[in-house]
């Protein structure tokens, strides 16, 4: 698509638009003077893109139908076969529809994308495929991933894998429901704000949000450089571990990776037990203002068990965590609105993968803005109104604030092996009904982050353990660790794991 010269009247559209104002003189001079940059851009239209190249073959799959689809989990099956041998070999891996695979169709949970077909194949995938794996679907995801709820999604809401007419969490929801119900071994999710973790939790599964930057974010779609993190979530911590061993590490395009290198052998470093671990159980992730005390007393069950263990576990005060989903939220909500949306899912200003298929999908939203999901809608709104009185002072400030925060959890991390606390405030919640409230929608997509979100913004790795029922429901106990000791947070779930079946816990 070759860049047209403007016309007068665009460019005195685009003068206007900056507070320019230009004479009739103007514009013929501006107009002499751009040509050269125009001609420029369409050099750049002529040459080929650079790349990754796809290597293992594939169909684009098929819509399953409501019958093989009961809790409406799955975008698109597939079977996408990678290496013959490797240490996936065996193992079926879903992919939460944010994640590009080559070749099959990609929507993001909203109806504006709908139809997009990925060029490439995200970092992940292809290490997935490298090593063995079966890519056996796509899966439903929130509308956009703005929402830790599972009812956002253009094709309607994904149920919980224990009762039907129940929240899955999110916003990688259709991600925890199939590995709940074996129909996949392992599956990517996303985390921004929890959506790893929370549906993890809710479906009864393992979910690690790795520190951030440790797995590549290429080739997904992102709302937010500064909390954009992927991860595995699994049936088990062992294959959890094996699959983060396999995503893990630099791809030379992700600018999010400025850690350490060097791969570990998670799955290798599981036994131990938590008798030397120090565990600090954190008194501000309990009795929020949206705390469920019967939720908060599993874990605390749970908790009481890693000290049988042998753990040594201590209650320490980290105030920072009550007020840390505040400073999450101008990150959150300007990143959705300047990155996401007017950013074409993208943005500028760093070294990445920039697929470009993806931006001219998504460019010229606005006009099917009322496609949005309700929760897209109000933060896409929030960040319009900010940007245009404020600019990005509370964004840069947010930022400044968060490695006080990071700072106060590390202060325990000095001393602590470990902190605990509850994932989730709250066991999975009845889905909306269709002709629920714009208040219900949101409140049923926003009110459970508050445990999950501040470690999007420290960037500490957190891993969410089922840790019993509570009416027939999951509840999910989270583990954090230090910056890149994925191992220690790995070594206490499998002591945990194996202590018992967690659904008579």
């Amino acid at each position: 698509m070759a860049v047209q010269m403007p016309t007068p009247e665009q460019l005195l559209e685009a003068a206007d638009e900056v507070g320019l104002a230009l004479s009739d003189a103007d514009v013929v001079s501006y107009l002499g003077l751009l040509k050269g940059n125009v001609d420029a851009y369409n050099v750049v239209d002529a040459l080929p893109d650079y790349l990754p190249t796809v290597k293992y073959p594939r169909t684009p799959g098929w819509f399953p139908t409501a019958q093989e689809n009961k809790h409406n989990a799955w975008y698109v099956r597939t079977s996408i076969k990678g290496a013959p041998n490797g240490p996936l070999k065996g193992k079926k891996v879903a992919v939460k529809d944010n994640v590009m695979v080559a070749g099959v169709p990609m929507m993001n949970g909203n109806s504006i994308l709908e139809g997009y077909v990925p060029d490439i194949d995200a970092t992940v995938v292809a290490r997935l495929l490298d090593a063995g794996a079966e890519i056996v679907g796509k899966t439903h995801c929130e509308s956009y991933c703005i929402s830790g709820g599972s009812h956002t999604g253009a094709k309607g809401a994904v149920h919980n894998p224990l009762k039907m007419g129940y929240s899955a969490g999110g916003s990688s929801s259709g991600s925890g429901v199939v590995v709940a119900l074996g129909e996949a071994d392992m599956a990517i999710g996303g985390d921004q704000g929890g959506s790893i973790r929370m549906p993890s939790s809710w479906c009864g599964i393992y979910g690690m949000k790795p520190t951030h930057g440790l797995v590549p974010y290429t080739g997904i779609m992102p709302i937010e450089i500064f909390v954009d993190h992927t991860g595995p979530m699994t049936a088990t911590v062992a294959d959890n571990a094996l699959m983060l061993e396999i995503m893990a590490g630099h791809d030379g395009y992700d600018p999010r990776q400025f850690g350490p290198a060097k791969k570990v052998k998670y799955s290798k470093l599981l036994d131990g037990g938590v008798k030397d671990l120090k565990i600090a159980v954190v008194k501000e992730g309990f009795a929020r203002p949206e705390s469920e005390s019967d939720s908060d007393a599993k874990v605390k069950q749970g908790i009481e068990l890693l000290k049988k263990l042998g753990a040594k576990v201590t209650e320490v005060s980290i105030p920072a965590h009550l007020v840390a989903p505040a400073i999450w939220t101008p990150i959150g909500v300007e990143g959705i609105a300047q990155t996401m949306m007017f950013g074409d899912g993208y943005g500028l200003s760093r070294q990445d993968l920039y697929v470009t298929s993806l931006i001219d999908k998504l460019h010229g939203w606005q006009l099917r803005a009322n496609e949005l999901s309700e929760t897209t809608k109000l933060l896409t709104v929030l960040g319009v109104y900010i940007k245009k009185h404020h600019g990005s002072h509370y964004y840069g400030k947010a930022i400044n604030l968060a490695r006080r925060v990071t700072e106060a959890y590390d202060a325990v991390l000095g001393q602590y092996d470990l902190l605990v606390m509850p994932t989730m405030p709250m066991k999975p919640t009845p889905l909306p009904p269709p002709n629920a409230s714009r208040e219900l929608y949101v409140q049923r997509a926003l009110e459970m982050i508050g445990n999950t979100c501040p470690f999007d913004i420290t960037h500490h790795p957190a891993m969410t353990v089922p840790c019993g029922l509570v009416g027939g429901l999951p509840i999910g106990m989270m583990l954090v660790g230090k910056h890149y000791d994925e191992a220690t947070i790995y070594r206490a779930a499998a002591a945990f794991e194996a202590a018992g079946d967690w659904k008579k816990m």
